[in-house]
């Protein structure tokens, strides 16, 4: 039973169809429970989503939430050419950094495309990862990619020179071939169902050191770009801090005309909640646009703040092109070298564990069941492809699940994957736009390093907050996490300062020894991996029990089929023979059909056929 609605009772975004959209129940004023009682039905009200998965919401939510995706998605995107820049030796070529950014923009929006309509089948984005940023950067740091003092003088650069233009393309060329190679283990893994045999071994004890080594290791990069001006990356902290924790709970009332009453009403858009960064850098940035053009700011180069201010990056915005279409080779032909693919090797395997844990969580907020195995191989599968296609448009980068926009999902109650379709046709389109990207690298270097700070510390959290799952009171736990964390920061430091005492005699083995012991969150996962399975201790003392436990509330849950199932009746027309059951990515024929439960409100029960 429902209520007339009051104008203000609307959970983020108001659904005008009733079918989909949950009001709160109804409460009798003449009920003596007590308030607690309201309170829980309140909270179980607001638990129900406006869509499932497979609901298609109108075009015009579709479209503005898609906007919210790529929104949310923002931050990391961009976040990741800007880190690359420098080691790239493009610090003082904004245009190049803004092409990159509109070429993962484009490649993020194929690659949702992809993973959505045929590999996991779940409302979630895909864009660039930290995984692949750490062993990039060690592999950019080798001696023969070291670059050249020039490059790092704003006077000595002439971003359009064939000799500076080849400089930067040929470490792109060989972060490219690194990428792609590793990306067709990743392809192997996922289509041959070995991810199912990896994750017996792999627990929260291996991903807390490898994810907070991500991290942990840019605190450099984090503080030189914040401490060009910490005046102004401290605000920008405070801003997104302020929006993100303290104000996050603070709704705007939006008017809205509701068909139904035939009357204007009011639906609560949490804005603070969904949009922290976004509003940070925005309200940072334009401050400092305040202080350049009231010249507050140093104009010179040399003195302290000079980087805050917005017309430090030139006319990059003029001189972009309004459209500009990436391509595959756009650098040149990607080449391949040993180390290179052995680093982000390391990268690949932390992304493909994360991006497991990432559909369990999406299915949950999405209104899907648990996916099942050949949804999980399909989707790690897609994830390569999609890591391939990154390597070759030249990202400088991969792609993986985004966890913040499977957060989005839990904020607006709207987990249909139409939404998320909606936002990848559109990072697709905008990637076209070459003012778009230019727009994103003009952002003052301070500005950047206050986002990092945040951002940064976050991922190292992610990374420590598995740690619930494991017995942290077992001494064994204990010794394992410090242990492999502290090694990840410590080998990588003394092997970059003691390369001399590494060589072998075989230039291709020490490249290869270089990059893997330079990459924090290779030695930190690899000791992770390697005392866990080593060191006696129970499933439940290691939380192996509870972090495979992909159980989960299924009371709103759709058909598996009608979930997990390949689209455009591929699933029930190519995948209906009995031998496909041994294919890895196949829709199993037994499995399409939902498991059987009783839904408490109609007292029907759906059966499962065997």
């Amino acid at each position: 039973m429902e209520k007339e609605s009051d104008g203000v009772d609307n959970p983020t975004f108001e659904i005008e169809d009733a079918n989909h959209y949950n009001v709160m129940s109804s409460f009798d004023t003449n009920d003596p429970g007590p308030e607690k009682k309201k309170i829980s039905l309140m909270d179980n009200d607001r638990n129900k989503l406006a869509y499932t998965v497979t609901d298609v919401p109108p075009w015009y939510l579709c479209i503005f939430l898609g906007i919210q995706h790529y929104l949310t998605a923002l931050g990391g995107i961009v976040a990741i050419p800007l880190i690359l820049s420098k080691e790239l030796c493009l610090t003082y070529d904004p245009l190049t950094q803004s092409h990159l950014i509109s070429t993962l923009f484009f490649v993020s929006g194929i690659c949702t495309l992809l993973q959505v309509l045929f590999g996991v089948r779940l409302p979630i984005l895909q864009g660039g990862t930290f995984s692949f940023l750490t062993p990039t950067l060690a592999m950019l740091s080798l001696p023969r990619w070291k670059c050249p003092e020039w490059t790092q003088n704003a006077t000595l650069v002439n971003a359009t020179s064939p000799v500076f233009v080849e400089v930067w393309q040929s470490r792109m060329r060989e972060v490219q071939g690194a990428i792609m190679v590793a990306s067709c283990f990743q392809i192997l893994v996922g289509f041959s169902g070995l991810i199912g045999f990896l994750m017996r071994f792999i627990g929260p004890l291996t991903i807390t050191p490898t994810i907070t080594l991500i991290a942990l290791p840019l605190f450099q990069s984090a503080g030189n770009d914040a401490g060009t001006h910490w005046g102004i990356a401290s605000m920008t902290t405070f801003f997104i801090v302020l929006f993100s924790q303290y104000l996050r709970n603070i709704p705007f009332l939006m008017p809205y005309y509701s068909k139904s009453n035939r009357k204007c009403q009011f639906s609560r858009v949490y804005f603070f909640q969904i949009f922290p960064v976004l509003l940070g850098i925005s309200i940072s940035w334009l401050i400092c646009y305040i202080l350049t053009v009231t010249d507050v700011l140093p104009s010179k180069p040399e003195t302290y703040g000079y980087f805050a201010r917005t017309d430090v990056k030139g006319d990059v915005l003029s001189r972009a092109p309004w459209f500009r279409f990436p391509y595959p080779g756009q650098w040149g032909v990607p080449t391949v070298s040993l180390e290179g693919v052995f680093g982000i090797l390391a990268g690949v395997i932390s992304s493909m564990i994360e991006s497991v844990g990432d559909y369990h969580a999406c299915a949950r907020l999405s209104g899907a069941p648990p996916p099942p195995k050949h949804a999980i191989n399909r989707g790690i599968g897609i994830e390569g492809i999609g890591c391939l296609l990154a390597g070759a448009w030249g990202t400088g980068n991969g792609t993986t699940s985004y966890s913040e926009n499977v957060g989005a999902l839990g904020i607006t109650k709207v987990g249909s994957r139409m939404v998320i379709i909606a936002g990848g046709v559109l990072m697709l389109l905008l990637g076209m736009f070459g003012k778009i990207g230019a727009v994103f690298a003009t952002i003052p270097t301070p500005v950047i390093g206050g986002m990092f700070l945040v951002m940064f510390g976050v991922i190292a959290a992610v990374g420590l907050s598995n740690l619930q799952y494991a017995d942290m009171n077992s001494s064994r736990n204990i010794f394992i996490v410090g242990f492999s964390i502290f090694s990840g920061l410590t080998i990588p430091n003394w092997v970059k300062n003691n390369t001399d005492l590494l060589e072998t005699g075989i230039v291709q083995l020490d490249q290869v020894i270089l990059v893997l012991l330079t990459t924090g969150m290779f030695v930190g996962g690899f000791l992770g991996f390697f005392l866990d399975n080593t060191i006696p201790g129970t499933k439940e003392e290691r939380g192996i029990a509870t972090w495979n436990d992909a159980s989960g509330d299924t009371e709103n849950c759709c058909d598996v089929g009608d979930v997990y199932d390949l689209p455009f009746g591929i699933g029930t027309k190519f995948c209906t023979s009995s031998w496909l059951r041994y294919v890895p990515f196949c829709p199993k024929p037994r499995e399409l059909p939902f498991v059987a439960q009783e839904n408490n409100n109609r007292n029907t029960y759906i059966e499962t056929i065997h």
